[in-house]
């Protein structure tokens, strides 16, 4: 009897295994098969807005489809209806990298789903998976897991990165996060995900493999070609378990709205709101007879500048006077407080022909309607703004003073060997000049050191309220300063585009005509030293230490552990694709309480 009930119970066994295996076969395949197909999920799921007992789940398609939803829990027996909405903005164009070619800027159809998981339990991590239904066919994701926000004294670990902008080294970057550190809690990215912020194909589907959710869902494709040694390098499953909390650097910023320019231009034709309300004002009975303020605030973005894409893409904390262009929130013992400082980039040359952040261009010197305005600020913050009073009145909250750790981030560098924190972060003055028939044969922007809105009114806030860690981007490496009231200031954003660190021969290009102004043409103008890494320096030729990692080559991410208070930076050397993941710096955040 014993030998046939054996039997009996391996054959049931063996059944069931071959089913299991075989649905797994089949969903493996329904995924897998995803990115060539008309029915595909256009990216995999990410998490937003945790709260104490609930999440968001976020995954787009490029169809409205007939239904979607998310199932959940440890046997997937849970399920809740999403939202569905349209990208309103987005677009391609002759520049887009896809396999279809568009021959002029054309609308593309892009949808987002968004469910809210509710009655979450406390650091209680479960598997989800999304559904969509499109044409009577069902579409699955693989399974991921999700959780409420961390409660305090959690240990945590959040990935510090910033510019990917599509850059050849994000998607190793990535991929050596995960293979480094495993899954991550969180990840902090300090502006400027991709380059052109309304080309869909930047954020989810750019051929060359390299796209925003790929990089970050381990789903990318990226050809990586260095010392004549190829490698394709597929990111990291970072964000389907990892809430994302981004800032909003220049490149999240859209100028003004064409329906024929293309979308490069478009992004480069920003101009101050100022400048737009002026003429506004002047056509005011033609743009908008009836006085409606919906009419007047949509022509004053479409003929200014916009993050329209940016926040159709992301759910943050909202707030009244911001929305969600800047905001804080609460993860485990962290406050994060995320600004929007940023400006537009213009180009540093002195050239006749460039409309730059000192000058516009001699040919367009009578056409103001062509004019850059310099390298002007698109959000105020400048003591006195509402940005400026929210932050007061954040760093006087309850949330803020007992968080354990205190982080502020935005794109904007405080503190940099980099190139972009010159000319200082302040409104363009604008100096022009007539000869004798009235016409305009000089327009130059200076930009007075003294008028720095960052140091001037934003650190002296941050300092007094006791904020450890203060987390930037924009200038494409690796520095970081402390000052003497013993805040930190990171910049880690070096992933395959540098420009370099300006110290010694390698000066910033600065006008030199009114010795005033004082640009500073070599290390950090706002008078801290680089701090060299604790662990393992790079060095240069000489062998000389260096405090900073500029590389096309060698990229950098950073690990806040909470459970430590420790900040770590690596290194992984893309020329040398089975050479180690490096740790060669480490800090440590002093707990407030």
């Amino acid at each position: 009897m014993k030998s046939k009930h054996w039997k009996f119970l391996r054959i049931t066994l063996l059944s069931l295994l071959i089913v299991i295996l075989l649905t797994m076969g089949f969903w493996s395949k329904r995924y897998t098969s995803q990115s060539n197909t008309y029915s595909s999920l256009l990216s995999d799921p990410f998490l937003q807005l945790p709260t104490s007992n609930s999440v968001r789940v976020v995954w787009f398609t490029s169809w409205e489809g007939d239904f979607h939803n998310v199932i959940y829990g440890q046997r997937l027996n849970n399920s809740v209806k999403a939202t569905t909405t349209k990208l309103s903005l987005v677009r391609e164009d002759s520049d887009s990298r896809l396999d279809i070619d568009y021959q002029k800027v054309t609308s593309r159809d892009i949808w987002r789903h968004e469910a809210t998981i509710s009655e979450l339990k406390p650091n209680k991590r479960i598997p989800y998976q999304v559904v969509s239904i499109h044409d009577g066919e069902e579409i699955l994701s693989r399974v991921f897991t999700l959780a409420a926000a961390p409660q305090p004294n959690t240990p945590l670990k959040i990935l510090l990165t910033s510019d990917h902008q599509l850059m050849p080294m994000a998607a190793a970057n990535m991929q050596k996060v995960v293979e480094t550190v495993g899954k991550v809690d969180a990840v902090f990215i300090a502006g400027d995900l991709v380059n052109i912020p309304d080309r869909a194909s930047e954020w989810f589907d750019d051929n060359r493999g390299g796209a925003f959710f790929p990089v970050l869902q381990g789903r990318a494709k990226y050809k990586l070609d260095k010392s004549g040694i190829e490698r394709i390098y597929h990111g990291g499953e970072i964000i389907q378990h990892a809430v994302i909390f981004p800032a909003i650097g220049n490149h999240e910023v859209m100028g003004r709205f064409s329906d024929t320019s293309p979308l490069k231009r478009q992004f480069t034709d920003a101009v101050p709101r100022a400048q737009a309300e002026k003429l506004y004002w002047q056509d005011r009975g033609n743009i908008n007879e009836t006085g409606d303020p919906k009419i007047q605030k949509a022509w004053l973005k479409a003929n200014s500048f916009n993050t329209d894409t940016y926040e159709e893409i992301f759910t943050l904390p909202e707030n009244s006077s911001g929305g969600k262009k800047y905001y804080a929130v609460t993860f485990g013992n962290i406050r994060l407080v995320v600004l929007y400082v940023t400006n537009i980039w213009r180009s540093p040359s002195l050239e006749s022909n460039v409309k730059g952040r000192y000058q516009e261009k001699t040919e367009d010197l009578n056409q103001p309607e062509k004019w850059g305005y310099g390298q002007h600020i698109f959000e105020p913050i400048v003591k006195g703004s509402s940005q400026y009073h929210w932050l007061e009145q954040e760093l006087q909250s309850e949330a803020f003073k007992q968080a354990k750790y205190k982080i502020v981030m935005f794109h904007h560098p405080p503190h940099t060997l980099g190139g972009n924190i010159v000319p200082p972060y302040t409104d363009p003055l604008a100096r022009i000049e007539y000869d004798e028939n009235k016409q305009i044969t000089s327009v130059r922007y200076e930009y007075p050191q003294e008028n720095d809105y960052i140091i001037r009114d934003v650190l002296p806030l941050l300092e007094s309220a006791e904020v450890q860690l203060v987390y930037y981007g924009h200038s494409h490496l690796w520095n970081r300063f402390v000052n003497p009231q013993g805040v930190h200031f990171l910049e880690s954003s070096n992933v395959g585009n540098t420009y370099g660190a300006h110290i010694e021969e390698n000066k910033r290009p600065v006008p030199k005509d009114n010795p005033q102004l004082n640009y500073v043409e070599t290390g950090d103008p706002n008078g801290l030293t680089p701090i060299i890494p604790t662990i393992r320096p790079l060095k240069d030729n000489s062998g000389k230490f260096l405090p900073y990692i500029a590389s096309n080559d060698i990229t950098v991410f950073s690990i806040f552990d909470t459970a430590m208070g420790t900040v770590s930076s690596y290194f992984y050397d893309t020329r040398k694709p089975e050479s180690p993941v490096v740790k060669f710096d480490e800090f440590m955040l002093i707990p407030n309480n």
